[in-house]
């Protein structure tokens, strides 16, 4: 679908469905040549930046306007966040949300700046990363149920690495925790890199990561995989259970990739650039760029991922109330 027609579209579906339009001159955003920043909370590399980068094209194409992607990490994506919740709300300038950036940063850090379900608008869930718990090759346990008979056995003995404090893989683990009752202490990193090195190199025994970064150690039998999280048995992974299938079903989520932008962005932005990355979700090659991270291609509407968003807060704030979590 081409850009006039993708906006007549949007706009006339929200005149069928009552919604105002108020001023809305058909094909006024994107503005011809203007471009649109895209705030990524977090250094080039990663997966959050790779699924930016693989749909700026295809959306720049649809929407007749370019993608500038602009790495702003720092302090767990709140650096690239408070910017983006500074932002003019014109869509001109958009961020990747993030579960650290919009869940569990904020859940166990009231002093970020901002509240990740009122300051920002969201638009569409890009995609999902599956998270794994994994072990070192010389830990005692090759499976869930070995895992936790090892842990009880051993209560005060094993600690594990994450990619920080208030990061995904610090908070999952926690919420893992809090429904097995086992004792592991708490090592935060700054970042994969050297969380996966500790535990490849054998000095912390287990961490729980974010399967792209950990998924060439476990088929190189550098790390054991104990459980994952993710909607379905991997099929990279045909023998990991889900811990769903465990009867964990809270710790069965995935790490999010969507698009957000400042709060009280126009609705009628949100329907045109939700439009256009549905679009080039479909694209065979953004597929297969994306599912080569690791990840699935998702592709939601902005009530669907408002939800999302909302939901996976209030996990992570009950678990830090449950865990008496706080930062350092």
């Amino acid at each position: 679908m081409k850009r006039r027609q993708l906006i007549s579209a949007v706009t006339a579906g929200m005149a069928l469905a009552g919604m105002h339009t108020w001023g809305w001159a058909q094909g006024s955003y994107p503005a011809k040549g203007r471009n649109i920043r895209l705030i990524v909370p977090f250094a080039a590399g990663g997966t959050t930046d790779i699924v930016a980068r693989v749909v700026s094209d295809p959306m720049s194409r649809e929407l007749g306007s370019t993608i500038v992607v602009e790495n702003k990490g720092g302090g767990g994506g709140v650096i690239g966040a408070l910017d983006l919740m500074r932002a003019r709300p014109d869509g001109y300038t958009l961020g990747v949300a993030t579960v650290s950036t919009t869940a569990t940063n904020p859940a166990i850090n009231p002093k970020v700046g901002y509240d990740p379900v009122k300051n920002f608008t969201p638009i569409v869930n890009l995609a999902a990363t599956p998270n794994v718990i994994a072990v070192n090759p010389s830990f005692p346990a090759k499976n869930h149920e070995e895992f936790v008979a090892e842990i009880k056995k051993n209560p005060e003995k094993y600690s594990y690495a994450s990619t920080g404090q208030g990061s995904i893989t610090h908070m999952l683990m926690e919420l893992y925790k809090s429904l097995t009752g086992l004792n592991v202490k708490h090592i935060p990193y700054r970042g994969a890199g050297p969380a996966l090195n500790d535990v490849v190199a054998g000095h912390v025994p287990m961490l729980f990561d974010n399967l792209p970064s950990s998924l060439q150690f476990i088929q190189a039998g550098r790390l054991v995989p104990i459980a994952v999280a993710a909607p379905q048995r991997l099929a990279i992974l045909p023998d990991v259970p889900t811990f769903k299938e465990l009867g964990l079903e809270p710790v069965n989520r995935m790490a999010y990739y969507g698009l957000v932008g400042p709060e009280k962005l126009p609705q009628e932005v949100v329907q045109v650039i939700n439009a256009a990355a549905l679009v080039a979700l479909k694209e065979p090659e953004v597929i297969k760029r994306i599912e080569d991270t690791g990840s699935m291609v998702i592709g939601n509407t902005p009530a669907e991922f408002a939800k999302q968003i909302q939901d996976e807060y209030q996990v992570y704030r009950e678990v830090v109330e449950k865990q008496g979590l706080q930062i350092s």
